[in-house]
């Protein structure tokens, strides 16, 4: 039985789907820990609500990102995670704490990586006048979403599209999306070679 520790800085959407679909399927693996640098985060009652441990490591409490990440790291590693999964986690982490997860953390972005790095991805999409946007699925690596992609989401932009229609129809890819990724890992299916992502068939 694999450990899933979960980081959030909101309300966790898709933190809820992977436990939805990970008891739904009955995933040899548990959701072990909801991890939030936010106090008000509003996943934090959903995880409560489902039984699941929840921690608070108040990034505000910290003078600089590497004695947060220290923090963070001490907490998450009390759950003896096989994997750290990112939900709408949102801070930038240090070498460091990437390193000393290389390999087992997750994160789930809004574009079709490489393009759209960082915030505001849907503007960016739509500025750009492309027909096809969607979400990708990564390895973390120090550098902000470069790590070795796992699995992508496509979304078409259609015509009158705003930020907001086309963030929805995004996210509702994104809520089968990590569950499916996150599953592989479960899986022992995933492996990278070369910085390259490869997927093994089912046993």
């Amino acid at each position: 039985m694999k450990n899933i520790v979960i980081l959030i800085s909101g309300r966790g959407s898709n933190m809820e789907a992977v436990v939805r679909t990970a008891r739904s399927e009955g995933w040899p693996a548990r959701v072990a820990a909801v991890i939030s640098n936010r106090a008000d985060a509003g996943g934090l009652a959903f995880a409560q609500a489902h039984g699941i441990p929840t921690a608070v490591v108040p990034s505000k409490n910290y003078p600089d990102r590497a004695s947060f990440d220290a923090a963070l790291q001490h907490e998450i590693d009390r759950f003896a995670p096989d994997l750290v999964v990112l939900a709408g986690f949102m801070r930038i982490l240090t070498a460091p704490f990437v390193a000393h997860y290389e390999g087992r953390m997750l994160n789930i972005h809004p574009s079709l990586l490489p393009a759209h790095p960082g915030l505001d991805t849907h503007r960016k999409c739509l500025e750009a006048g492309e027909r096809e946007h969607g979400a990708t699925v990564h390895f973390v690596t120090a550098e902000l979403d470069h790590g070795p992609v796992v699995a992508q989401a496509r979304v078409p932009v259609l015509p009158g599209d705003t930020e907001a229609s086309l963030a929805a129809r995004v996210l509702l890819e994104e809520h089968k999306l990590y569950p499916y990724a996150v599953r592989l890992f479960i899986e022992d299916r995933l492996s990278i070679e070369q910085g390259d992502v490869r997927i093994a068939q089912p046993a």
